[in-house]
């Protein structure tokens, strides 16, 4: 239940202004730490502003919805939302300077289907994904603790979608409408479109979904005002004009979502290049030695855990004989 949930006690946020000051944060806290030395100007030069990381933050969630829109075998809705929860949660705690948001999308969708449930083998995931699959592997599941740690092991996560099909049904039982199913192709965009915004952030999912159906109802022309104002809430009109100050600022979120201009994003790419965290990036030499240290110091555990237990369960077991290889041991090309 969504009024008991993590997501409404942790994840919830009341105005656009506390995201904002989250993010803000995030990135002040990374320029404070990785430019100590420089100056302010020389700051301003080389990172990213809190507006810029923003803007790239947008792109890279129109990739993540294309990358599910074309995921084999077809995703379903609710992992998808999940996966939008995950990302956006992930960057209210952590700078795109810290970890580039390509390498953590990945990461949210194959989570998403985990928790989810929709069950594709990390090499069937991988097959989405276009070049050097054996590093995009070895980057998803190296990434996978990090962010269920920085999303506090809060993972269950309520999508919009149960709340519509409640409405959906409600509506065949209690109105005049024909035909209420054509309002899906409308509904299906709207949640779309709000995936781009905040407002899985602030509004809950049963605000969101009836802000969905009323507008999918308004493009063919039905008017839902007194299925709403009576059916729904006939017997609790107090609680009436927060839902509907709810439904407008989601449906007024997705109206005027901005696509981010593509030479603006093609400099800023450039620029997360430069100032990015070079600990955290895949191709960078200091990064394959820390991840190389990691796995020997593992392996030098499993070593001493197999020869413990050579010593006390069999001292007659030939030590060729161990096995003291790592499945998760990951090989940074």
């Amino acid at each position: 239940m969504y009024s008991l949930s993590s997501q409404k006690k942790y994840w919830t946020f009341k105005t656009e202004q506390e995201l904002a000051e989250l993010r803000v944060k995030q990135n002040v806290q990374f320029i404070t730490k990785h430019g100590a030395s420089m100056t302010e100007e020389q700051k301003q030069a080389h990172f990213l502003s809190a507006d810029e990381e923003r803007l790239l933050l947008k792109q890279y969630e129109l990739q993540l919805k294309e990358f599910c829109k074309r995921f084999e075998p077809p995703m379903p809705k609710y992992v998808v939302g999940t996966a939008f929860h995950y990302f956006k949660r992930f960057y209210l705690n952590n700078s795109s300077m810290d970890y580039h948001p390509k390498e953590i999308l990945a990461t949210c969708v194959y989570l998403a289907c985990k928790v989810e449930e929709f069950n594709v083998s990390i090499a069937q995931f991988v097959a989405n994904i276009k070049g050097d699959r054996s590093k995009a592997m070895d980057i998803i599941l190296s990434n996978e603790l990090l962010l269920m740690q920085e999303l506090n092991y809060y993972l269950t996560i309520h999508n919009p979608m149960r709340p519509i099909e409640g409405f959906l049904i409600d509506i065949k039982t209690r109105c005049n409408m024909s035909n209420p199913d054509r309002l899906r192709p409308g509904i299906e965009d709207f949640i779309d479109k709000t995936f781009l915004t905040d407002a899985p952030l602030m509004y809950a999912p049963s605000q969101i979904a009836l802000a969905a159906v009323l507008h999918a109802a308004s493009k063919e022309q039905e008017n839902l005002d007194s299925y709403v104002t009576e059916s729904l809430f006939g017997s609790a009109k107090d609680k009436l004009p927060v839902l509907i100050e709810a439904v407008r600022r989601v449906r007024s979120m997705v109206r005027t979502i901005e696509l981010p201009p593509k030479d603006r994003v093609r400099f800023l790419e450039k620029k997360l290049e430069k100032c990015r965290n070079q600990e955290n990036n895949p191709d960078s030499q200091i990064y394959k030695q820390r991840m190389k240290k990691m796995y020997e110091d593992e392996d030098d555990l499993d070593v001493m855990g197999s020869s413990y237990h050579m010593n006390v369960s069999d001292a007659s077991l030939d030590v060729s004989q161990l096995n003291t290889t790592n499945p998760a041991n990951m090989t940074i090309e």
